[in-house]
């Protein structure tokens, strides 16, 4: 694979022409909030034809480019079923934070990707969707993420909803220069090495390999400023055999399997152990304070979200169940019923990427409150585990 600079002020240093195996490929680089990316994007496909246009999409991204009416086919009842609010969560963070930059500089993120469909649609050249499905990328970032990073992770995100800083115009240059979200896992990548991974490495190769195998002699390549060296590095390898795994949602591993099922197994044999020491009684007093410790929280939880009061009352039922068994937390419980009781509008969908950076929206805003719902009900449940095993444990030994 060899790289080959174009004629001084053609596309200018942006656009890298390589030739691998029999194809060239005008590799552009991009920034996701840039109209001169957009530009120039348009400007190479319309003058190039390529037989085909590689862009950094996968199916779902693609849709919420194109389609403006795709919340209304999302099933959330299905999200909550197949437990993937989280995913959903960090995706929407990711998103409303690129679209706040986006809003400085006047601009839809992803413009330039959305500019490069366009064009090869308007001259009938094939698309290829050449990046990862994005719910993979994110389900492996979470699950591959220790605990306690995965803190850091939020707190991350967090710092980027909420921050209010108005930024200069020095500022707002460099970043039509700049992958926005690269940089971020960059500026991460330090004290989140594997989210960097999974974000940017592994869709390198993903990327890389996509591209390479389109069909087509000449081909335009449309990424993120941030893949373009990795993925110039990928095209010379061969790394086919390596997509099994980058596409694979790792397993839970048996050690969490194992401590999963070791406290509810260990909370109800203390629970035995209680009776056979000091009578029945005592045990049925410890399992009426583990019902209390554990639905008194979540259910405060739910309060604190404002939720339906028929979603308060199941989380006060659910925690002290749902915290004896590892197949499902009462936080997926209770969103499930606030989105039965209180269903989000496609408005409040429309509307979350920006309701999302002040403290009032998520709770004015019903689907957000379905997260804070999951959050709290959570947090709850956690610190009813606790206080209920504290007491359990603090009865045996006395």
């Amino acid at each position: 694979m060899s790289d080959i600079e174009y004629p001084r002020g053609l596309y200018g240093p942006d656009v890298h022409l390589l030739e691998h195996g029999g194809k060239t490929i005008l590799l552009i680089g991009t920034a996701h909030v840039s109209q001169q990316s957009v530009d120039l994007v348009n400007q190479v496909i319309h003058a190039e034809q390529p037989d085909a246009v590689c862009i950094e999409l996968d199916e779902q991204r693609l849709q919420a480019l194109t389609e403006k009416k795709r919340w209304q086919n999302l099933d959330l009842k299905a999200v909550i079923r197949r437990k993937q609010l989280s995913t959903l969560l960090v995706s929407m963070a990711m998103a409303a934070y690129q679209k706040k930059l986006g809003d400085n500089l006047g601009i839809l993120p992803g413009a330039e990707l959305l500019s490069a469909v366009t064009a090869a649609r308007s001259l009938g050249i094939p698309i290829v969707l050449c990046d990862r499905d994005i719910r993979i990328t994110l389900r492996r970032a979470w699950k591959t993420t220790s605990f306690f990073r995965k803190f850091y992770l939020i707190a991350a995100l967090a710092a980027g909803l909420f921050d209010s800083k108005k930024l200069d115009e020095a500022e707002l240059e460099q970043l039509k220069k700049k992958d926005v979200l690269a940089e971020m896992m960059a500026e991460m990548g330090d004290a989140l090495p594997e989210v960097k991974r999974i974000l940017i490495d592994e869709r390198d190769i993903y990327l890389a390999e996509k591209i390479k195998t389109s069909r087509g002699t000449r081909l335009v390549a449309v990424v993120g400023a941030g893949h373009v060296e990795g993925i110039k590095a990928r095209l010379a390898e061969d790394n086919r055999a390596t997509l099994a795994e980058i596409t694979a949602i790792p397993p839970v591993s048996p050690g969490w399997k194992i401590a999963g099922w070791l406290v509810p197994a260990l909370i109800i044999s203390l629970l035995v152990l209680v009776g056979i020491q000091h009578g029945a009684e005592v045990a049925g007093q410890n399992l009426v304070f583990w019902i209390m410790a554990n639905g008194i929280p979540a259910a405060i939880g739910c309060a604190l979200a404002l939720a339906h009061p028929f979603t308060t009352a199941g989380a006060f039922a659910a925690a002290p169940i749902t915290s004896l068994t590892p197949v499902i937390g009462a936080g997926y419980v209770t969103a499930f019923i606030q989105v039965m009781t209180q269903p989000p509008v496609v408005r409040e969908f429309e509307q979350a990427g920006a309701d999302m950076s002040t403290f009032s929206g998520w709770w004015r805003n019903r689907l957000l409150r379905v997260f804070l719902v999951f959050i709290l009900t959570t947090v709850g449940s956690i610190i009813g585990t606790y206080v209920g095993g504290y007491e359990i444990v603090k009865t045996l030994l006395s």
